[in-house]
């Protein structure tokens, strides 16, 4: 019973500490250690203001990356770890105590202490560097005030192993559900599954040679994240590193890219990897004990204090929490205890996240694969040898196949229980598919390679409990027939903005406004032209098209199980559900939902045929986190659509307070395209720009290039960023 919780950014207010910022005491031994560190590493930022980090060891490389990534936007490093610290109550207030809470039963501090004290030394030298170059940053940059933290630790990159942008598995527990048990107020709170955010997502796309005209294999990485999430970055050493991508903000791997031999594209996976466990508790002489294969054992007590903010002050709250052998207690449901079993946080899956980025070769990936650590990810692969391959999962754990594991279990019972993990060779998995392509669209796995997929009776239930989605539907058309692929036709691809939910549900409109002859109906009047609209539509998002604005906006106000494209065991996915909805699609399904959007943009814009680019923009207007948004402020207007109905590049864009626009927030972000050979050939593009400082050249620069789906090249060799220099630097100069 595997989710993704993925955080919200949430709104930063300033704390100006008392207490004298690590900047302030550091010592002049310390300070001379950090110079001369300082100096063995160089900086080139080339022409669109990204870092390519050079440095002797990588230890170097790490020190100057954190550097960098500090210039380009502190405040999200730092938000990062106060979210991963269990600290947002400092900043936020007693709002977010509760968020707070559950990431201290699940991320535990002392726990990655003790992992850090004994981390290999190659290891612990990589955690140093990441500490010393953020904390070298703040003594270079006293006028940078931080929100909580002025000193950083090296044992925070293992709060945060992996780089997802959610990375916290809770199975289907809510924060709700954990507030109502240590609150004391469950008899006022019901079960509610928790809610996904079912429109985010990615796309990889791995074509073998067989498919290129170069006769190379090529990557396209397309991450669907929160805009400005993750920067694009190179990092160098002479021990072998030289890796090229996107890094998560304050996290010292490249998550999503490239060496000079493999290429790596993460998208989120649905595998399962966390259970939750019905306890027996039992009070005994005034102490609480649970049940296990019929013994009592004593329920384990923590106490856990977490300081919020009020009125100016930081107030201390203290919980009484507990844990079975299973994990915390993280709810109450049918008057029964409820414990979760997760990995959150792992030493391996940390270096493994370092181990395959200096990769070399296919078997030495697949080694970094054995490691079995990665708990929120599936894998889309392809190398200078002409390999192709795609991990459903890495971190599966082997389970009694007789139950359904998206249910509750019976934490009495030792048959409920984790028996090891299953090797990779064990879980889904496809190398070198005959077909010469491979994708992934946090679909199910039985389509990566369309005919020539792994069979879904070969594998456990619950090692792909995904389902089939619109976007997995439009990757697999295009790249059946797709041949001769170049960078620019994988983009081309990549960017293909048919929105395949409309295949079903307009027919479906269409046929039942006809059928019952409406048009001849004066109530229905309104709905003549938008019905004729729709009907001569092509199903492909467009910035001047009338009739895409019109569907998605009428298609949100549907029956949500439309929207739902994370199943569980034994659920029925996206399409399954949208089929089952049209073939019992009725007029009060349908109609009345349109006659609302026509109603809505009559109201705000005095005609409903308004074009999808002109309600759908992209605004960047400030660095803030949370941005906010207005129709009087200068922005672009975007042709692609939502990736929730089946387009490839992804925008999801909301009415924004006080606006009558929708903005922006989330989609294509870092994307990339790249060709293994001889030489590395690729391209990428950033929503808005890389750095996040409003002041910056860099931080509009390629917006409108994001408008319009225009790649930069990458500079991947020396002598090319060299050439195409803006500024060559040793950290603090």
């Amino acid at each position: 019973m595997k989710s993704l919780k993925t955080y919200i950014p949430i709104t930063i207010v300033v704390i100006f500490l008392s207490a004298s910022a690590y900047s302030q005491n550091i010592n002049a031994k310390e300070i001379t250690r950090l110079e001369k560190l300082a100096q063995q590493v160089t900086v080139i930022r080339d022409k669109w203001g990204i870092a390519h980090v050079y440095g002797k060891t990588d230890s170097d490389a790490v020190f100057g990356m954190l550097y960098a990534q500090c210039e380009d936007d502190f405040k999200r490093v730092e938000m990062n770890y106060i979210e991963k610290l269990g600290r947002l109550s400092e900043i936020k207030g007693q709002a977010v105590l509760y968020n707070d809470l559950e990431i201290k039963l699940l991320i535990d501090t002392d726990e990655a202490k003790d992992d850090y004290a004994k981390a290999a030394p190659w290891l612990k030298k990589l955690l140093n560097s990441y500490a010393d170059g953020i904390n070298y940053y703040l003594y270079k940059n006293p006028k940078i005030k931080p929100a909580l933290l002025t000193h950083f630790e090296p044992w925070f990159p293992l709060l945060w192993t992996d780089g997802s942008i959610g990375a916290i598995s809770t199975a289907d527990l809510s924060t709700g559900e954990l507030k109502a048990f240590y609150s004391g107020n469950n008899d006022k709170v019901a079960y509610v599954e928790r809610e996904r955010d079912v429109q985010t997502g990615s796309n990889g796309f791995a074509i073998a040679p067989s498919n290129t005209a170069s006769g190379n294999a090529i990557l396209y990485i397309n991450p669907h994240t929160t805009f400005y999430f993750r920067p694009e970055i190179q990092m160098t050493s002479e021990e072998g590193l030289n890796a090229y991508g996107a890094v998560t903000w304050g996290q010292f791997f490249i998550y999503q890219g490239f060496n000079e031999n493999c290429g790596w594209m993460h998208t989120s996976s649905n595998v399962d990897v966390a259970d939750v466990y019905a306890e027996k508790i039992t009070v005994k002489n005034k102490k609480l004990f649970y049940e296990y294969e019929s013994k009592l054992i004593p329920v384990i007590e923590k106490l856990i204090t977490i300081k919020y903010l009020e009125n100016g002050k930081l107030i201390p709250k203290t919980f009484k929490t507990f844990y079975t052998h299973n994990g915390p207690i993280m709810a109450k449901r049918d008057n029964k205890w409820i414990s979760l079993k997760s990995n959150n946080r792992s030493m391996k899956s940390l270096e493994q996240s370092w181990i395959r980025t200096k990769s070399t070769s296919f078997s030495e990936y697949k080694k970094a694969m054995d490691l079995k650590a990665n708990t929120s990810n599936n894998t889309v692969y392809a190398d200078k040898e002409g390999n192709i391959a795609y991990w459903h999962g890495n971190f599966v754990p082997i389970r009694d196949k007789n139950l359904n594991w998206s249910k509750v279990m019976d934490g009495t019972l030792a048959a409920t229980q984790w028996k090891g993990l299953h090797e990779v060779a064990e879980t889904v998995h496809s190398y070198n598919p005959k077909n010469g392509w491979l994708q992934n669209c946090n679909s199910t796995p039985y389509s990566v390679a369309g005919a020539n997929s792994p069979k879904e009776e070969d594998y456990l239930p619950y090692m792909a409990p995904d389902g089939e989605s619109f976007r997995g539907l439009n990757a697999v058309r295009l790249l059946s027939r797709g041949t001769d692929y170049t960078l620019d036709k994988v983009i081309a691809d990549g960017y293909d903005t048919k929105l395949t939910a409309f295949e079903f549900l307009i027919p479906a409109l269409i046929s039942t406004f006809e059928k019952n002859n409406l048009a001849e109906n004066s109530i229905y009047k309104d709905l003549i032209e938008p019905i004729k609209e729709l009907k001569n539509w092509d199903y492909y998002a467009k910035e001047n098209s009338v009739a895409t604005t019109l569907a998605i906006e009428w298609a949100y106000k549907l029956d949500p199980i439309l929207q739902k494209v994370y199943t569980n065991e034994g659920e029925l996915d996206q399409i399954e559900n949208t089929q089952i909805f049209v073939k019992n699609a009725k007029l009060e399904n349908l109609l009345p939902q349109l006659e609302i959007v026509i109603k809505e943009l009559k109201e705000k814009f005095g005609t409903w045929q308004i074009s999808w680019g002109e309600i759908n923009r992209f605004q960047r207007t400030s660095g803030e986190i949370n941005m906010t948004y207005s129709d009087t402020l200068n922005s672009l207007p975007i042709s692609y659509g939502p990736a929730l109905w089946g387009s490839l590049p992804a925008f999801k864009s909301n009415y924004q307070k006080g606006t009558k626009k929708r903005y922006g927030f989330n989609g294509n972000s870092f994307v990339c395209a790249v060709e293994f050979g001889p030489k590395i050939k690729a391209k990428s593009l950033l929503a808005g720009g890389n750095s996040g400082d409003p002041s910056s050249e860099h931080f509009y620069d390629q917006a409108e290039m994001y408008q319009k789906g225009t790649f930069k090249d990458i500079l991947f060799y020396k002598e090319d960023v060299e050439k195409n220099a803006e500024r060559t630097y040793h950290p603090g100069k």
